[in-house]
């Protein structure tokens, strides 16, 4: 592991599964950099890896969903970080799940929060591509569940 690649396993990241709605299939995957970015307006961003399919759809797809996970989930993270994984439908097979109604989306619920994005700005930044979008609906917020996180290599409840 890289001297930055060490240093940066000591920021603890929220753990989210981004999904977008390509015609018939659905395709989602983890990611640990989403953040906020404005609150007026209210703008997110997301970083995937430029390589990647979801970064190839969303590059035609504008509209989007993200699900900020619970510590409970901590299966589903690793579902859809698993290299070579299934259409996100099968992913989330017996798993609480919706259509989200503005991007056509899949929401995970159960989770810490959900929401849908409309991509505004994309930004090329080394391996990856930043992705600036509106919020277009918050879905749910649950302040009781405990968020999971990525800390040192490893899924982690807070606290």
């Amino acid at each position: 592991m890289s001297e930055f690649t060490e240093a940066m396993a000591q920021v603890a990241g929220a753990v989210s599964v981004v999904t977008v709605q390509d015609g018939r299939d659905d395709v989602g995957t983890t990611v640990t950099t989403f953040a906020s970015v404005s609150l007026d307006p209210p703008l997110v961003m997301v970083s995937l890896a430029s390589g990647g399919y979801l970064n190839e759809l969303l590059l035609r797809h504008d509209r989007w969903a993200v699900s900020v996970l619970s510590a409970e989930q901590k299966a589903i993270a690793s579902r859809f970080a698993t290299p070579g994984r299934p259409g996100a439908r099968l992913l989330l097979a017996g798993t609480a799940h919706h259509r989200g109604e503005l991007s056509g989306a899949l929401v995970v619920e159960k989770g810490v929060t959900a929401l849908e994005a409309e991509t505004t700005q994309v930004v090329p930044a080394g391996d990856h591509t930043l992705y600036l979008a509106r919020v277009l609906v918050v879905d749910y917020v649950d302040a009781a569940a405990v968020p999971l996180v990525r800390l040192r290599g490893r899924y982690r409840p807070v606290g």
